[in-house]
């Protein structure tokens, strides 16, 4: 549940930044002042507000802090933003409380073993950083870096606990995994490739909310011949072509090995190639909000994939890559 929570909580993060809706409560824990979001301006009271903060927060965003008033902030005022920050700030809720329960969970069951306990407990300590990182990407007034960071820690978060479950899940006897070496190596190098990617992307994402800002109400498809004046824009494309070769490689070892493919392997495949025609699309096309949500969602999915089978291979015991060479042979 843990993992599920937060895959729903990357989506719901996609969509924040795809409306533009990172700043849509400008305070943290509350929202406005409120602990439950006002849905009209009528509802605010402007008076009561720090604005002190708010100016501050202008001056780290780079804006000119003389310009907040409170009277720019009602006109600011957007209860769409407002609710989907919010609901976004509620999706991380069920993420803490399943990583804690998990916790609790791996420290009284002696069966789940060390690894187990080891990781559940960096989770949950990912969690509460990043949970504190969460306040300062508000704070900073979405800072360059900060987002990065927040994202990076998720899918670092993701990688703890997809070993916790690969782990139990051994321990229960239920994995069963069938590969070569090659396969193995295939998939660390797409696991690299796609962290790599996901950095790059982020970056992308950063000056695309810098063009959000400097281009209000400007058509979006204006934005792409911007993003190609970077370098960073040609590296991303350039690593999703390395990220296919590397999953067609793998593809090639798995049926080398076995003659078929799992519902997983199927699936990275296909997950490639959507990535490949969103990237397109945002590239070619222009930076549709949807695609945009779809390209961070479907990316994490790909890599929980992936991350799986990476940590299934690795905690598997000898003795069963022993049978995987003899039944190579055999073949042979």
């Amino acid at each position: 549940m843990a993992l599920v929570s937060l895959l729903v909580l990357i989506f719901a993060g996609a969509i924040v930044r795809a409306t533009g809706s990172g700043l849509g409560c400008p305070d943290w824990p509350k929202c406005w002042g409120c602990l439950i979001p006002p849905t009209s301006v009528d509802q605010v009271d402007f008076e009561s507000i720090n604005l002190e903060r708010f100016k501050a927060k202008a001056e780290r965003a780079g804006r000119n802090p003389d310009e907040v008033t409170r009277g720019s902030l009602h006109y600011e005022f957007n209860p769409m933003h407002t609710w989907v920050e919010f609901i976004n700030r509620l999706f991380a809720l069920p993420m803490l409380l399943t990583t804690l329960v998990s916790f609790i969970m791996a420290c009284c069951m002696k069966r789940a073993g060390r690894l187990v306990r080891w990781m559940m407990g960096l989770s949950l300590l990912t969690v509460l950083v990043n949970a504190w990182l969460g306040a300062r990407v508000v704070y900073s007034g979405l800072k360059p870096g900060v987002i990065t960071t927040h994202l990076a820690l998720a899918f670092l978060l993701m990688i703890f606990l997809i070993i916790a479950i690969v782990k139990v899940r051994q321990n229960l006897g239920r994995i069963r995994l069938r590969a070569s070496k090659g396969a193995a190596w295939s998939a660390i190098g797409i696991m690299v490739f796609l962290i790599i990617e996901g950095l790059m992307g982020a970056q992308l994402r950063e000056v695309t909310d810098e063009l959000a800002k400097v281009n209000y109400g400007a058509d979006r498809a204006l934005w792409t011949s911007e993003l190609k004046s970077m370098g960073i824009f040609y590296a991303h494309r350039t690593f999703s072509w390395c990220v296919l070769i590397l999953v067609f490689t793998f593809i090639g070892s798995i049926w080398k090995v076995r003659r078929h493919f799992s519902l997983l392997e199927v699936s990275l495949i296909l997950m490639i190639i959507s990535l490949m025609v969103m990237g397109i699309i945002l590239g070619h096309i222009g930076i549709l909000p949807w695609v945009q949500v779809l390209h961070v969602g479907i990316a994490a999915l790909l890599f929980c994939a992936v991350t799986h089978w990476v940590a299934a291979y690795f905690l598997l015991s000898e003795d069963v890559f022993d049978q995987v060479e003899q039944e190579r042979s055999r073949i042979a």
